[in-house]
């Protein structure tokens, strides 16, 4: 197939990269993590319309999915872990989306609280604004230390 190719038909990377705005080592490790198969002609590589095309779809994937090279990789490949489908990936790429969005909304909330809070300066007496910052009870667990363990007493 390879060979039916003519070279106007291929874009070299480097094209390819300056088109997406990306260095020339993330197609090279999109390469290395099988997501892209350039084909090569004298130690060179040059992308068909089919792998521009994936470049594309990965390059939007990464950016507004925020899905992670492997999270591509079992969407490109259909090759997720035993006992999962492909879907079960996209829908928990979705749920966590779904949080991202919360959290991104209840900043712009208290962001544009900020700008209008009749407290001006003195933002932390602002019963609303306090109202909306989560602060655990002592009966309450903390958030735990990366360990699980919880913070050390000892240096």
């Amino acid at each position: 197939m390879e060979a039916a190719k003519s070279m106007d038909e291929l874009t070299p990377i480097r094209e390819v990269a300056d088109r997406f705005g990306l260095p020339l080592s993330t197609l090279h490790y999109w390469e290395r993590r099988g997501l892209v198969e350039p084909h090569r002609r004298s130690g060179r590589r040059y992308f068909d319309s089919e792998q521009v095309y994936r470049v594309a779809l990965i390059k939007l994937w990464r950016e507004t999915g925020l899905m992670s090279v492997e999270e591509i990789h079992s969407l490109l490949h259909r090759d997720v872990p035993p006992g999962t489908d492909w879907q079960s990936t996209v829908h928990a790429r979705i749920s966590a989306l779904e949080a991202h969005i919360a959290r991104l909304d209840a900043a712009r909330s208290y962001l544009g609280h900020l700008l209008t809070c009749a407290h001006g300066n003195d933002l932390e007496r602002c019963p609303d604004f306090r109202a909306t910052v989560p602060v655990p009870r002592p009966d309450q667990d903390g958030p735990k230390s990366p360990t699980g363990t919880g913070p050390k007493d000892s240096p």
